[in-house]
């Protein structure tokens, strides 16, 4: 299901735009960071669904671009059948974020959608944009070309938020099998959040705030689900489930609204609270992301704050494009990765069946998996809401702010590096200080958790039923 949020650069404190986020995926999640890449001619990259998946299709290939652009994102494993990796987007060398979220498309559209359908899915559309895009508008005009070109592979229906430091775009893609999507500008005052992704009225024609393909109306009109004498076209209404805002995104919207009219604005810790709240933020919550919106004097400098479970009961640390590496922690490792049960760290089966060789490094799997150590926290958490988890909220917050007040430092020492030519020591800084943090943190999770289990069992509240115990939710 997914949710991001967009904040316009006017209502910050310190004038940046900002798009968050998480993915609700059950599989495992980790985080990556990918070189800019040059591709022979010729080169093609594979697309679609499977026959196996949820709403079945066929994996097809279509070109690739001769260069793909340095970026970082999460990955995972599994969710509706999708051929893995999957993504929901990230940040590139460019300035440009990509959130995916869903998006549910009117019951007989996804009864049109095709068995055998073909072209790229949600997370190609991701992968894609964060590849290639070169600003916000880049990327809309990507996925409108990709499906038109190629057609798109649908779960039924589905959405993205891409957004570069001057405005950012809503990007609705319809199942169906008829090439429809639709486009909303947001801008220096939006705030948008999207769970659904919604676009209400638009105009009848294309215009600088909106975009859709020529035949959007007609194929509504066609299908007798709109006429003119209907009076405005409303995507959600006749396209989507006719709901429009639901009432998670009204709550988040509007409180983030309050915070924009104080005068000190949103902060950063804001942002991170939108993503974090307990309200909003469970264990459906794969990893947690805040990107903010801004030309740094270098491109290695971009940077995203990353949680490797919701940051609910984890904290969002920097991560930079300039980094060398992520830590072994914070990499795939064989815990909820789809497929791994049936596979050993042993290559003697592998003539007779490849597939019975992990995917994961021999060397990452002996050491400890962030993804995991952070769900047991959580599950600790949430099993004793006062005191575990409101002081396990407060710690993180406080790890938090130590980073950012660190962070300025780190960046100045980068940037006078790179100013001096000095590259490979400004990626070094950036890395140790990252690490660093991720380091500390994880050590922080482990001594957390080990408290928390031993409270739990002297006070016989280790919570041993098949009922799970979570907050409240809105959505």
């Amino acid at each position: 299901m997914s949710y991001g949020i967009y904040i316009g650069r006017n209502h910050t404190a310190d004038g940046i735009a900002y798009l968050a986020g998480y993915g609700d995926e059950p599989s495992s999640h980790w985080l990556e960071i990918n070189p800019r890449a040059a591709h022979p001619a010729g080169a093609t990259i594979t697309v679609g669904m499977t026959p196996g998946a949820d709403m079945p299709g066929r994996l097809t290939e279509i070109p690739q671009a001769s260069e793909t652009a340095r970026n970082m994102r999460v990955s995972y494993g599994y969710f509706l059948g999708a051929p893995a990796p999957l993504t929901n987007g990230g940040l590139n060398e460019h300035g440009v974020a990509v959130r995916d979220i869903w998006a549910p498309s009117r019951a007989e559209l996804k009864a049109m959608t095709a068995t055998d359908q073909t072209g790229p899915n949600y997370s190609d559309l991701a992968r894609i944009v964060v590849e290639r895009a070169r600003s916000a508008r880049d990327g809309v005009d990507l996925i409108g070309r990709l499906i038109g070109e190629h057609g798109y592979s649908t779960y039924g229906g589905n959405s993205h938020i891409i957004a570069d430091p001057d405005e950012a775009w809503v990007v609705i893609e319809f199942a169906g099998g008829r090439g429809l999507w639709c486009a909303e500008r947001l801008g220096p005052d939006s705030i948008r959040a999207s769970r659904p992704g919604y676009i209400g009225e638009i105009p009848d024609s294309p215009d600088e705030d909106f975009l859709f393909p020529p035949h959007f109306f007609d194929t509504a009109r066609e299908q007798g689900w709109w006429s003119p004498d209907d009076g405005p076209f409303n995507v959600s209404r006749i396209y989507s489930d006719g709901k429009h805002r639901w009432d998670g995104v009204i709550w988040i919207e509007e409180e983030m609204r309050k915070r924009a009219a104080r005068a000190e604005r949103i902060t950063i810790q804001d942002v991170f609270w939108s993503i974090s709240t307990e309200r909003l933020t469970g264990d459906t919550a794969g990893y947690g992301q805040v990107v903010p919106l801004h030309h740094p004097d270098h491109d290695s400098l971009r940077m995203m704050w990353h949680a490797p479970v919701g940051p609910v009961t984890a904290p969002l640390l920097p991560v930079f494009l300039g980094q060398t590496s992520v830590p072994p922690a914070w990499r795939r490792h064989r815990y909820l990765t789809t497929g791994e049960s049936h596979r050993f760290l042993d290559l003697r089966k592998e003539d007779a069946n490849p597939d019975t060789v992990s995917l994961i490094p021999q060397g990452i799997e002996t050491g400890v998996s962030a993804f995991y150590e952070f769900k047991r926290l959580m599950h600790l958490a949430f099993q004793k809401p006062d005191p575990i988890l409101s002081e396990v909220w407060t710690h993180w917050r406080a790890v938090e702010a130590e980073a950012n007040a660190a962070l300025p430092d780190r960046l100045r020492a980068a940037v006078r590096l790179l100013d001096a030519g000095e590259a490979d020591l400004a990626a070094q800084i950036l890395t140790e200080f990252s690490h660093a943090r991720l380091a500390e943190a994880l050590a922080d999770c482990r001594a957390l958790v080990e408290a928390g289990q031993v409270r739990l069992r002297a006070t016989r509240d280790l919570n041993l039923s098949v009922c799970p115990m979570s907050p409240e939710q809105i959505w």
